[in-house]
């Protein structure tokens, strides 16, 4: 991973930090981290890896330590904060754009996104790219995949329209019980009113994303950044021109993809014949 940071802060150690120290401040008596584990609901030991920086931040605990301490977010904050530290600059940047996106455009040839994935989808999907990734580096991948999924818990969450190859549903890289799930998972995401999930058929015509995943991210202030991805590598691309003609293109792909309720009659039936 790149290790430079944008800041001189370490999230993740200010993390550790502000729960030592809302722990012992604690009104109207200290609490010891026994009492603050019943409070959320975990282990002693969780807390005292929390506050000592070991290992990842549990994607369950923030808000937990949000309503014990009554803390407006604040631990929230940090974790998403702490997540988007732990990737490679391009990433970081990408990450910190969608957490603050009015919409946000997804196209997939190949995989269901990250926004979507569940955590046994994502634990075979790292396990499949990094066989020799320990259980510590495959817990920390995917608690950070989910970590991601905040974004649609917010006061104002973006719009987000999906536009999927035929081929994501046909593809069963993990356990057929893992694949319903992600499928069921991803119609639970169609469902909600900010989210639009379509599905392109196998015979579209070619279109100018077709050999990578392509991400289109709208900013409050309107303008659009390009984010693609390649092997191992991504990119951010911004220019007005390049712009125009991937959303020219977005705009073409949801035209000859399938409308949002036959993409759901589609992923139901590619997800009862895993049953």
């Amino acid at each position: 991973m790149d290790e430079e940071t944008d800041t001189p802060e370490d999230p993740r150690r200010e993390f550790a930090e502000e729960c030592r120290s809302a722990r012992e401040l604690h009104d109207p008596a200290p609490l010891t981290q026994a009492q603050l584990a019943r409070l959320v609901r975990t282990s002693k030991s969780t807390i005292s890896r929390l506050e000592t920086c070991h290992g990842a931040i549990p994607p369950d605990l923030p808000p937990l330590l949000d309503e014990v301490f009554a803390t407006d977010g604040k631990f929230k904050r940090l974790h998403e904060d702490a997540v988007t530290a732990s990737f490679p600059s391009v990433y970081r940047r990408r990450m910190a754009m969608e957490r603050v996106a009015v919409t946000i455009r997804e196209w997939s040839p190949t995989l269901i996104p990250g926004l979507f994935q569940t955590a046994d989808y994502a634990r075979c999907l790292f396990k499949g790219g990094y066989p020799r990734a320990s259980a510590r580096e495959t817990s920390a991948f995917v608690n950070d995949r989910m970590a991601r999924k905040a974004l649609f818990d917010g006061d104002m969450p973006p719009d987000v329209r999906v536009v999927l190859c035929e081929s994501v549903l046909r593809r069963h890289f993990c356990p057929p019980e893992v694949m319903r799930q992600q499928l069921k998972a991803l119609l639970t995401a169609g469902s909600r009113p900010t989210v639009r999930v379509q599905v392109l058929p196998m015979d579209a015509p070619a279109h100018l994303f077709i050999e990578c995943p392509v991400s289109l991210i709208t900013s409050p202030s309107h303008s659009v950044s390009i984010c693609v991805e390649n092997y191992r590598t991504a990119g951010i691309l911004e220019d007005p021109d390049l712009v125009r003609a991937a959303l020219r293109a977005y705009d073409e792909l949801t035209g000859d993809a399938l409308p949002t309720r036959e993409s759901a009659r589609l992923i139901a039936e590619q997800m009862e014949k895993l049953t």
